[in-house]
């Protein structure tokens, strides 16, 4: 059997990939930061190995052996007191692991990215995943790159938070007219895409656009939420965007401040793409947004 080395397998993408791989038949090893070792409670057939990917030393003993590296370390918000940032998080790390799998003599990598990631990208958050994909493409490795649009599953910062709204609240807050679109996937057919990639000699040297079978309005998207819910409408209450930036700039440094600006930036330009590739290339069949949702919201 193959052993897998996972970076970022604490975080919420990263212990769906996780589960996937260990019940694919694959030995999985997780890197396990110090601080977050019971965010992988329950999985005990996987190695653990502490450490960190911004202090690499040591840690290529542990991929020696490795069939594959899989990262999945990122950040979708930077707090600059603790060191947290794209840069670090994103480019270095990645440039880290690379060169840990050249060390270790790993071949196989696999990278998760973002979908609207490009070298002029108007937030810092998509441009860095851009270098952080750059250092992949120049590597010596047989890469593979995933740009995801928004994840969802139990336990996500997005389709989780706006079913808790719509549990709670006589309304749901939306920024601006909510017409802009977004095209969520479930985690287990993103969990999927990486097993089959390691599976597959196809998607070496391949960048996929990973997202749902088709996209939705942010409106539509909080009336399929409800339907999944059992909920015959979704009262929404639309706050002006205008004064959502302008609060943004002033006191969006502020930890508990819900959005950032690079945030807002990412919303206005919508998250849609073709993913006829990633479903072709890797024999996955599409799954309906309405059917992930009632997977998700329906009885543990």
């Amino acid at each position: 059997m193959q052993r897998i080395f996972v970076t970022g397998g604490t975080g919420f993408v990263g212990r769906n990939v996780v589960r996937a791989l260990a019940s694919r038949g694959f030995l999985v090893r997780c890197l396990v930061r110090p601080g977050s070792e019971s965010d992988l409670k329950g999985f005990e057939s996987i190695d653990r190995v502490p450490g960190d990917v911004l202090r690499p030393d040591g840690l290529v003993s542990c991929a020696e052996g490795c069939a594959a590296i899989v990262n999945l370390v990122g950040i979708i918000r930077e707090h600059r007191a603790r060191g947290v940032t794209f840069d670090r998080l994103h480019v270095r790390a990645t440039e880290n692991m690379l060169a840990v799998a050249k060390a270790a003599g790993v071949k196989r990598y696999v990278q998760m990215s973002a979908l609207g990631t490009r070298p002029d990208a108007r937030s810092a958050y998509h441009r860095s995943k851009w270098q952080a994909e750059e250092a992949v493409r120049a590597s010596d490795t047989d890469w593979t790159i995933f740009r995801p649009s928004i994840i969802f599953g139990r336990g996500d910062e997005f389709i989780s938070v706006l079913a808790t709204m719509i549990r709670r609240y006589p309304v749901v807050p939306v920024l601006g007219d909510g017409n802009y679109r977004l095209q969520p996937i479930a985690v287990e057919q993103v969990a999927e895409g990486f097993v089959q990639a390691l599976r597959n000699p196809l998607s070496v040297g391949q960048t996929y656009d990973v997202a749902g079978p088709q996209p939705y309005r942010l409106v539509e998207i909080l009336d399929q939420i409800g339907a999944a819910l059992g909920r015959a409408t979704v009262r929404k209450v639309h706050v002006p965007l205008g004064a959502v930036k302008l609060a943004t700039r002033a006191v969006g440094w502020l930890p508990f401040y819900p959005v950032t600006t690079d945030q807002l930036t990412m919303l206005e330009e919508e998250s849609v793409t073709d993913p006829s590739r990633f479903y072709r290339d890797l024999g996955i069949m599409p799954e309906p947004l309405a059917l992930g949702l009632a997977r998700m919201l329906g009885a543990p």
